[in-house]
């Protein structure tokens, strides 16, 4: 339904609304009957989808291939166990995706666009999502429309539509209808979706949600594809598909060893070829990496800090230098007037924060209201803030004004109706002053504050005790001054000041100077260690503020922020910022424009930089910053849009705790990276090697796709939440280009993988020996029979007939004795798998690092466990080929498994020493 060709009554009138908006009832109604405001997403791949792409691997084409094979010759057991193993795997691997895929989705809601609306009469803010036609929003300059809707107030608002239309230039808005076949272009009472506020301020009615608004028809220019995988993911599937051409290579090794050197059937050999390339390659590594990063996003949002794209994460972990803003980051964004300076007097302000209690008082007695009453007028009238139920609905610098106006007992809503705003210059922070025009007693008068500086040489003449005189040069040093003292003590200032408009072309000249208001923003209780834990870990922090040198210098004091001081003056006049910027910690009076300079300076020293904003102004300086960080609640939506980050307190302390975060993720994704690699490593040495020297293959291809199912899942999943190490934020930032498996790594997995491969082996040939040596003398078999159990209807020394060829039952017998030497193999090389997995969460001595700290990865260890019992142990030994253990046989597997722990902790102990001597050295 078209809007644009109707009056404003008449859009009221047809979605059944008003300037009150709609009550919570009738929204609720109406979100029921149209639907969330949301684009439909095409691409969202289903569950199915995802369940199905775990078979899609060349591998395991193969092993289907195999378990065809096997069926056709009538291998049913193997056939049926192998499957149910290759089902099994897809499961968990659906299960690990899924999750990363609603981990990933929850962060996308979350991260969502927000809208003031009216309701019931009063301001709220809610999701964009929630909108309904009628809803009447609020327009501010920064936010990104969420809706169409029909303009029904506005004050010089423009709006960005190339999302839509192409045109780059804004375009200026107004009221009346226009024709009905206005294109869409055109329509300059209407606000549509997707586009941006750029200057102004107003208020809308929706028409559209969702799909039918105009950009909802034109879906596919902002349907969303699916995320590029990570720099982390890439680099792990590089590694996948080099650690997969290596590993088919030594497969094809195994095939050929066995079959030629073996002599054993080709179609088992091929099966183990294939399940060791299976075991072997990680192929479920980008999935674990995906939902790590994915659960640890998750505990960032619980401490603050909402990550916008997984690579993010990464960066966190490598950032050396933070930038932040000052005002609500580093400090609590609740200003307060504390100092006013009129009539030639300073008055002190009490009450703090929010709450309209407080006194005026002048040498420390109660003033006459009378003195101060224009000057809060002004502040009160030039303003675009409001105050509810003691919340600032807009800027907390404005919301102040208010607040310091309502303890002098001034009603707002009394001063709005008697001096009515008819129109406006808006603020930016290049100028440093906004102005408002009001309609009073027949004749316009402008209203206006900002920098006092800036504001002073606007003004000829001055109001005090009801007089206007002439500004003197002696009263404008004087009021400089003043503004120095108090921005001595940390205090922001403005500077106020009026004029009787009469030429409309010189609305901001020859100004009447009424006085000051100092506000104080006082820095949030944590800060101070949070800067001192950057310190210690590192990272640079620097304040940006466009506020005055003293002012940043003494918020800086309190803090405890040290290094060197540029204005934005200073900033102008550098050419060769970089050769400088290491040395300055603070920035003051900037503008947006010159943080692209700093992250630029910083960027050319080798910095990784994580850059704060809120307006609209900073986007260009977060999109060019390595992380991009707005603020949730203070920023505008296009801060928010062009950001990798958003707190959602507008705190600063929830950098440092993201970036923490971000290191300890990374850790973690190592520590599986780690493991997997290491136990592959092992099981591969372990057949590979078996074959090299002429033993049997230790193990059948269901016990290595059983082992690939136990061990590369839960455990290594375990890792990706262990807690993080109590030191990360001592260590200094890792270098951005360093490979995730480095050259410790690489020496420990090869030292961990030969450890197990010579276990494993050992045990094998220990037990295949005692198989071996069983033989037969004076019609009696002699030799070790512990492990023959149920195999043999006849015990130890048991007699046999004379007819009997006792020598062709040993060797008819000797496959299934086997049996025995294989499971305590089998058993052995899981175990491993477990030290292994104990020992890669931490670089510390194992007994000292606490390993019960992990629950996760002590449930996954057990459950892994008690999985091995249960093919060993139950009726599912028939399946998997293998013969029962006793408690003694456990008890060896367990004391050779352990080796691997120990040889963790001599590498770990040699590697302290060699450390310990070189800091000697040096």
């Amino acid at each position: 339904m078209a809007f644009h060709n109707k009056k404003i009554e008449d859009v009221f009138l047809e979605l059944k609304t008003g300037t009150k908006g709609l009550t919570e009832e009738e929204a609720e109604k109406r979100l029921n009957e149209f639907g969330p405001n949301e684009i439909a997403d095409d691409n969202k791949i289903s569950p199915l989808r995802i369940f199905f792409e775990q078979f899609n691997s060349f591998i395991v084409y193969i092993l289907i291939a195999a378990v065809i094979i096997s069926a056709t010759l009538g291998e049913t057991i193997d056939t049926i166990v192998i499957g149910i193993i290759l089902i099994l795997n897809a499961v968990l691997g659906f299960v690990q995706e899924y999750r990363a895929e609603k981990s990933i989705e929850a962060l996308k809601k979350m991260a969502s666009l927000r809208a003031t609306v009216i309701r019931n009469g009063r301001e709220k803010s809610l999701d964009a999502t929630e909108l309904v036609p009628g809803d009447i929003i609020i327009l501010e300059t920064g936010v990104i429309v969420p809706v169409d809707a029909r303009l029904i107030d506005l004050a010089n608002l423009e709006t960005q539509e190339a999302a839509l239309t192409g045109e780059s230039m804004p375009v200026k808005k107004r009221l009346d209808a226009l024709p009905e076949k206005t294109p869409v272009a055109d329509m300059t009472n209407m606000i549509l979706s997707g586009t941006i506020i750029t200057s102004g301020r107003g208020r809308a009615v929706c028409t559209a949600t969702g799909m039918s608004t105009e950009i909802g028809k034109i879906a596919r220019l902002i349907q969303e594809v699916k995320p590029e995988p990570t720099h982390l993911q890439k680099r792990l599937s590089e590694l996948g598909r080099f650690l997969g051409i290596l590993t088919i290579a030594i497969c094809a090794i195994v095939l050929v060893g066995g079959v030629l050197i073996r002599k054993e059937p080709l179609l088992e050999m091929f099966i183990v070829a294939i399940s060791l390339a299976v075991a072997a390659i990680p192929e479920g590594l980008p999935a674990v990496v995906t939902i790590g990063l994915a659960l640890g996003v998750q505990r960032m949002i619980k401490r603050n800090a909402l990550i916008r794209k997984l690579p993010s994460v990464e960066t966190l972990g490598v950032t050396t230098v933070i930038c932040s803003d000052k005002t609500g980051t580093l400090t609590k964004n609740e200003m307060t007037v504390k100092k006013i300076y009129a009539n030639g007097k300073i008055i002190d302000v009490t009450g703090s924060g929010y709450n309209a209690t407080g006194s005026f008082l002048s040498d420390g007695k109660r003033i006459d209201m009378k003195e101060i009453d224009y000057l809060l007028t002004i502040g009160a009238l030039n303003n675009d803030a409001k105050l509810t139920d003691g919340e600032v609905f807009g800027d907390p610098t404005e919301g102040a004004l208010i607040v310091s106006a309502k303890k002098a007992g001034l009603k707002i809503e009394e001063l709005e109706n008697n001096y009515k705003r008819i129109d406006e210059i808006q603020f930016s922070s290049e100028r440093k002053l906004m102005t408002t025009i009001h309609q009073f007693n027949g004749e316009k008068r402008a209203f206006v504050k900002g920098a006092p500086e800036i504001v002073l040489e606007l003004c000829n003449s001055i109001y005090e005790n009801g007089e206007i005189i002439k500004l003197s040069d002696e009263k404008k040093n004087e009021i400089h001054r003043i503004t120095r003292e108090f921005a001595d003590s940390a205090l922001r200032v403005l500077g106020f000041a009026y004029k009787t408009v009469i030429d409309e072309g010189s609305v901001e000249k020859d100004l009447i100077f009424v006085g000051l208001e100092a506000m104080i923003d006082p820095p949030r209780v944590e800060i101070k260690a949070s800067i001192e834990k950057c310190r210690s870990a590192g990272i640079k922090v620097v304040m940006i503020t466009g506020d005055f040198e003293l002012t940043a210098k003494s918020i800086a004091k309190e803090i405890g922020l040290e290094g060197k001081i540029l204005t934005g003056i200073d900033l102008d006049k550098t050419k060769n910022l970089d050769e400088i910027v290491e040395d300055v910690s603070i920035y003051a009076r900037v503008n947006p424009e010159h943080k692209i300079k700093i992250v630029e300076a910083l960027k050319k020293k080798g910095h990784i930089v994580a850059m704060t904003g809120d307006g609209v102004n900073d986007a260009p300086a977060l999109k060019n910053a390595d992380i991009g960080v707005s603020m949730g609640i203070t920023g505008t939506d296009v801060a928010k849009e062009s950001s990798d980050m958003i707190l959602t307190d507008d705190n600063f302390s929830s950098i440092v705790n993201a970036v923490e975060e971000g290191r300890g993720i990374y850790d973690n994704i190592r520590k599986f990276v780690e493991y997997l690699l290491s136990t592959n490593t092992g099981e591969v040495l372990t057949i590979f090697v078996a074959i090299l020297i002429g033993l049997p293959v230790p193990l059948i291809a269901i016990m290595i796709l059983w082992m690939n199912l136990v061990t590369d899942g839960l455990p290594a999943l375990a890792l990706s939440v262990d807690p993080h190490d109590k030191e990360i934020m001592k260590r200094k930032p890792r270098k951005p280009k360093e490979h995730i498996i480095t050259k410790d790594m690489i020496t420990k997995i090869i030292l961990v993988g030969t450890v197990m491969m010579l276990g494993a082996l050992w045990l094998f040939h220990f037990e295949l020996s005692s198989v071996q040596e069983i033989k037969v003398e004076d019609n009696k078999i002699v030799g070790d029979w512990s492990y023959t159990g149920s195999y043999f209807d006849f015990t130890k020394n048991n007699p046999l007939t004379d007819n009997t060829n006792l020598n062709e039952i040993i060797e008819a017998k000797k496959d299934v004795l086997i049996k025995f030497p294989m499971t305590m193999t089998f058993a052995a090389l899981v175990m491993f798998q477990m030290f292994i997995c104990l020992n890669c969460r931490t670089e510390e001595f194992f007994f000292r690092a606490g390993f019960y700290r992990n629950k996760y990865l002590i449930g996954a260890v057990t459950l892994s466990i008690l999985l091995q019992i249960l093919v060993i142990h139950t009726p599912l030994n028939i399946y998997f080929k293998t013969a029962p253990l006793t408690l003694f046989d456990w008890a060896i597997v367990i004391m050779v498994s352990a080796t691997v722990l120990a040889a963790a902790e001599i590498y770990k102990l040699i590697k302290k020493y060699h450390k310990i001597n070189n800091n000697i050295c040096v």
